[in-house]
């Protein structure tokens, strides 16, 4: 089966390189060509085009930032549409809003094609040891025919049933996500206006009971005021208000995340978009009373 991937940003880029360092044929593109570099000195074939990877592909994996973005490699809304996924196979590895999701896999069913919601949990180092956790929604027999391409990618892939089951559980667990690191952001910027050693509260707080993968890269990140991106501020954003909206939608309490949308806004708002999700201790550093 010949792959296809598009989306070649923080975290599509280390999986795709994962998928044709494992001998998988793939063809990728990214609205932004230089990105595809790497993948076309590991092997992979650049396409010229997103419309080329889909007359390449049986299967395409799109690793998007946006619903317009996916939208539009889809050609949605326009005869491309049909042309492009009659026969493939479609795998939505991003994050997006579930209703969505639930109309685009209506849409590619009606014109003949399959779809696959694989939103992953992890950031860029889980992605570059393969070592992300999928979770596949969509028809049984279609989910576990692309179960085989996602293990170079993910050292778990966790079937969750229908669509868009999959996406609402990446958002409740975006929930334990951003409210860990925040309130670490937090304890951070508290130690640290105490005058505190950070390097000791690092110690301290990866030797603890709570520590855990995320919390230990996290640490080191604020100890060290190292920002550079592995979740980035915006994506952070555009992710918990995924999360608030659909809380709303159903009456479901957010308490937490209605504080942390407020705080990675302030962040975005400072410029600090770009930067690791760790660097909302300098919002929060910000709310502190001017003397």
């Amino acid at each position: 089966m010949r792959i296809g991937f598009i989306g070649l940003g923080i975290m599509g880029t280390p999986m795709a390189l994962n998928l044709v360092r494992s001998g998988q044929p793939l063809t990728v593109w990214n609205r932004s060509a230089d990105k595809a570099e790497p993948l076309r000195q590991a092997g992979a074939e650049v396409a010229a085009s997103a419309g080329e990877v889909f007359t390449q592909a049986d299967a395409i994996i799109l690793m998007l930032a946006t619903q317009a973005a996916i939208d539009d490699v889809l050609g949605r809304g326009s005869a491309l549409f049909a042309e492009r996924v009659r026969g493939r196979t479609l795998i939505h590895m991003g994050t997006t809003a579930p209703e969505f999701s639930k109309a685009l896999e209506s849409d590619i069913r009606a014109a003949g094609g399959f779809y696959v919601e694989a939103p992953v949990s992890g950031s860029r180092l889980p992605a570059e040891a393969g070592e992300l956790v999928a979770m596949l929604a969509g028809e049984s027999d279609v989910v576990e025919r692309i179960r085989p391409l996602l293990s170079p990618m993910c050292r778990d892939a966790i079937a969750c049933g229908p669509v868009p089951n999959a996406l609402l559980m990446k958002l409740a667990v975006n929930i334990f996500l951003i409210s860990t690191v925040t309130g670490l952001a937090e304890a951070a910027n508290f130690a640290a206006s105490q005058g505190l050693d950070m390097q000791l509260f690092k110690r301290i707080a990866d030797g603890g009971q709570m520590a855990s993968g995320i919390s230990r890269i996290k640490t080191g990140k604020l100890a060290d005021e190292d920002f550079a991106p592995q979740a980035a501020i915006a994506d952070v954003l555009k992710n918990n208000r995924l999360v608030v909206d659909a809380a709303r939608a159903i009456g479901t309490p957010v308490p937490l995340l209605d504080i942390c949308g407020d705080l990675y806004a302030e962040a975005v708002e400072m410029g600090l978009g770009a930067l690791d999700m760790a660097a909302v201790i300098k919002a929060i550093a910000a709310r502190a009373p001017k003397s």
